[in-house]
């Protein structure tokens, strides 16, 4: 699990490249997951939380974009 402090850190391109690499990997996560189960089922859960992360810190951004024009 990625801390928010970390993914601050990361400049944007980074965190859509990021988020692009977290979504595939949820993709497979969940393709696992219905054809012959996962080991860890809570990695789906870490993954959706790290997006969430990112989404929210690229939100932010963007604001604070709109807010300084």
């Amino acid at each position: 699990m990625m801390k928010i402090n970390k993914i601050r850190e990361m400049s944007s391109p980074d965190l859509e490249k990021e988020l692009g690499e977290l979504k595939t990997e949820l993709f497979k996560l969940k393709f696992s997951l219905a054809t012959n189960g996962l080991d860890n089922p809570m990695k789906i859960k870490e993954v959706k939380k790290d997006i969430a992360k990112i989404n929210t810190v690229l939100t932010e951004r963007k604001k604070n974009l709109k807010e300084t024009n």
